[in-house]
């Protein structure tokens, strides 16, 4: 199974992200994308593992191979999407290849898979040509992996909206008689 989330940059997505986890049973894994390039983002990678501290989550950082992490049962939640292709980008690896591999991977994952992702497209257009490959990346990528995702959760101000729900099975249940059958 397979969740998206997404939204803007402080919008709660990653704490809704987290909560789906909570009273999973089983082993729960968070692959962090982030690298640690300055000191502000060092000390924003503290304060996330700070959070996650206690509540039983591995934690595992990929900032260019998130895919390689995508292995056994459980739980895995990925953060985020938008960070790695950023990191790709930085470090001139190819994109879109790593992207469908990710997606590959993904869809064979026999746990509960929830990848978090900046929607990127609702702001202004980026001043500089390297935004802009950015931005039209990310925009592809977030719609690969909601095409592949069985959920697609949107947050705004902390609130989810759901863009698509899976059809999972449910139980069937007995028609009622109808009134001719009733009278009869």
């Amino acid at each position: 199974m397979i969740h998206l989330v997404l939204g803007g940059a402080r919008s709660g997505k990653s704490r809704f992200a987290e909560n789906l986890a909570k009273g999973f049973k089983g082993g729960k894994t968070y692959v962090a994308t982030a690298e640690p390039f300055d000191d502000e983002m060092r000390e924003r990678i503290g304060f996330h593992k700070m959070q996650r501290a206690g509540q039983g989550w591995e934690t595992v950082e990929s900032s260019l191979e998130p895919a390689a992490a995508l292995t056994g049962k459980g739980l895995i939640l990925v953060d985020c999407i938008t960070v790695w292709i950023g990191n790709l980008l930085h470090h001139e690896r190819p994109v879109r290849e790593r992207v469908l591999d990710f997606i590959d991977k993904a869809k064979t994952f026999k746990g509960v898979l929830v990848i978090v992702s900046n929607e990127v497209g609702l702001g202004i257009i980026p001043e500089t040509q390297l935004g802009r490959r950015f931005r039209d990346i990310a925009g592809w990528a977030n719609q690969e992996i909601a095409r592949a995702a069985d959920d697609v959760t949107f947050i705004a101000s902390g609130l989810p909206l759901v863009l698509k729900k899976s059809r999972r099975a449910k139980p069937q249940r007995r028609k009622a008689a109808s009134s001719r059958a009733r009278k009869a």
